[in-house]
């Protein structure tokens, strides 16, 4: 346990920095915007706040949620490709496997702030147009938790492959290639749920927002498959990376 303290202090000591920052509140940012814009005869007028996420969620989720995961994920490997840095890493008395779980949860962290800014953006959008209907916390609740731990299959998976190659842009660019068909993948109510790219959308849209496709999914027929996709990646990375050559 001391171990893996050591490794989560210095993979923040490594992060922490106006990068790291940026990339977290991009995407809230963004939504915050795209929120701001929108028309107020667009919103759902028996439930504004299902509309404004629903609404807001798309691009969020769709897009800049699986990008920045794979960014974060890529990123607390980066030092480590650049000049022996894996060599220099594990000759500390540092277990590799409370390396690549220290790096893995850096990663947990980070998406959970950006969707603590993306509940702030919410927030704010509602404010601007002057949505005075309470806000459903459940709905809120499960929308936010829902699209942190889709996110986690992924990350799992990401943090896999950027373990596995040192190169910091080949990661982006593969990530980049499957998170584009997204919006069709999502049409399949076959294939969709399956799909580690779209799961944070069908997470995150509130019920009843979409009739189609994999969002006709129950939700917790969704968490188990999450939960399965993220302990097959994970404990198959950690089993790669506790037995890859240095």
């Amino acid at each position: 346990m001391a171990s893996y303290f050591r490794a989560l202090s210095s993979e923040w000591l490594k992060l922490n920095g106006p990068i790291l920052w940026i990339q977290i509140m991009l995407s809230p940012a963004l939504s915050l915007l795209q929120g701001l814009f929108l028309s107020s005869e667009n919103t759902v007028e028996q439930m504004p706040w299902h509309g404004l996420v629903g609404v807001m969620s798309t691009s969020h989720a769709v897009l800049f949620l699986p990008i920045l995961t794979g960014i974060l994920s890529a990123m607390v490997c980066r030092y480590e490709h650049a000049g022996g840095g894996w060599k220099q890493l594990l000759v500390m008395p540092v277990s590799r496997g409370a390396v690549y779980i220290a790096k893995f949860t850096m990663v947990g962290i980070a998406l959970a702030c950006i969707q603590l800014l993306f509940l702030g953006a919410v927030l704010i959008a509602g404010w601007y147009h002057g949505i005075e209907t309470p806000l459903p916390w459940d709905m809120m609740t499960t929308s936010l938790l829902g699209g942190w731990a889709a996110c986690l299959p992924l990350a799992a998976l990401q943090l896999a492959v950027s373990t596995a190659w040192s190169s910091f842009a080949a990661p982006l660019a593969l990530n980049v290639i499957f998170t584009i068909p997204n919006l069709l993948v999502a049409n399949s109510e076959t294939y969709g749920p399956y799909y580690p790219w779209a799961q944070p959308i069908l997470a995150m849209l509130p019920s009843g927002q979409a009739g189609y496709g994999a969002f006709l999914v129950p939700f917790e027929t969704l968490l188990f498959v999450v939960l399965s996709g993220f302990l097959l990646f994970f404990i198959s990375g950690l089993f790669y990376f506790q037995r890859k050559e240095i």
